[in-house]
């Protein structure tokens, strides 16, 4: 029987890696859902070739178009994913990208049976919701980042007291090694990642190992351990993705190739599957090298050394400012340094240590006003 398939974020990067397998493989799936905001020319190219039962947008700049071509295909339009009835799908990929992506993976997990998620801004700023979502409606959860997919592989089943430590691996972006004045990096230079392909804000996050603090604070989340159990080393072949180094002497890692295609079937499928790459063949001979990576030549990596912010309230701060600060680098309001520099000024700040001391989140809602927070910083810092 087909699998029911629903993708949220169908146009970005790991939404179209999906659907490129499913086109591969259309016997064993069926894609009941899509959903995109801005690209509406892809999203409903991706609606003609797989014919959803339903597409899910709330850009109401859009939303003629989409009715138009909705009646005309059959197909129920829905801005509220609550408006899905007597639906359960076996498999929701949540890959929308941003702050945007939180409030549908919450709504879209009592609808799913397992939910693969992309996303972390998701699990950074909403995991207890999410996680009390997943245990309420008893559905499975798989990260698809590689580098928390490689940390789910390598201590499942293992128990987490005889881990030491879990390092993840960084390319060093396309920077690691050379001598650049990063006051006049481009945003096209910071975003052309030297092994994979993804988006803008991802890509740059990476140039400045903002996403490796990121993914400590999620994995921290997800395997429910202590930051202080993660370290951040550099390996710029992007071949392994996890190490784990076990009190016992022993360590494990995972080795992939740097395509994201590996994680996301290998989790359609749950690993009964084959990936094929003729241009992609295990060698011994890649010279694999991992390098210490360290807050003087990365001093994003310093965030991870502030205790006031690191608390449920201050992850959301954090990623809340470096998702701002990093639009107003592609607009070329700040430089690229910049990112950086105002993001550790802002966190160490005495307005920052009264707003973690007297918030909590208590709310969904309260999230967001941590965004409203932080954009209402550094819009001042801007004057």
């Amino acid at each position: 029987m087909k699998k029911k398939i629903c993708i949220l974020g169908s146009t970005g990067s790991i939404g179209k890696t999906t659907l490129e397998i499913i086109s591969k493989n259309k016997k064993d799936f069926n894609v009941v859902l899509l959903s995109g905001n801005n690209n509406i020319k892809l999203l409903i190219a991706q609606a003609k070739k797989f014919k959803p039962k339903y597409i899910y947008s709330n850009n109401v700049y859009f939303k003629d178009n989409l009715k138009i071509f909705c009646k005309n295909n059959n197909i129920h339009l829905i801005d509220d994913l609550s408006l899905l009835q007597k639906v359960k799908f076996d498999i929701t990929v949540a890959a929308i990208s941003g702050i945007a992506g939180l409030i549908p993976t919450i709504n879209i997990i009592k609808f799913s049976k397992k939910i693969l998620i992309a996303n972390k801004e998701s699990i950074i700023c909403g995991w207890k919701f999410i996680f009390k979502e997943l245990k309420k409606y008893h559905c499975n959860f798989t990260p698809i980042d590689s580098e928390h997919f490689s940390i789910l592989n390598l201590i499942e089943n293992k128990n987490v007291n005889s881990i030491k430590y879990i390092y993840l691996t960084a390319s060093g972006g396309p920077f690691f090694g050379k001598k650049v004045d990063l006051n006049k990096v481009t945003p096209s230079q910071a975003a052309r990642h030297p092994n994979w392909k993804m988006g803008k804000k991802i890509s740059i996050d990476s140039a400045n190992l903002m996403n490796k603090v990121l993914e400590v604070i999620e994995a921290s989340l997800i395997f429910n351990l202590p930051i202080s159990k993660f370290k951040i080393i550099i390996h710029p072949q992007s071949l392994i993705h996890a190490v784990v180094e076990f009190k016992n002497g022993l360590s494990s890692m995972l080795y992939h190739y740097n395509d994201m295609r590996i994680p996301i079937i290998n989790s359609l499928y749950n690993y009964r599957c084959n990936y094929h790459n003729s241009n992609q063949k295990f060698s011994i001979q890649n010279n694999l090298t991992f390098v210490d990576a360290n807050s003087k030549n990365n001093p994003s990596l310093k965030i991870l050394k502030f205790k006031n912010v690191l608390n449920e309230n201050g992850f959301i701060l954090i990623n809340a400012l470096n998702e701002i600060l990093v639009q107003r680098f592609l607009e070329k309001k700040i430089t690229f340094a910049d990112i950086t520099r105002k993001l550790l000024g802002i966190l160490n700040s005495n307005l920052v240590k009264n707003y973690l001391k007297n918030n909590q989140i208590q709310h969904i809602n309260d999230v967001f006003k941590v965004y409203n927070f932080s954009r209402s910083i550094v819009n001042w810092q801007d004057l």
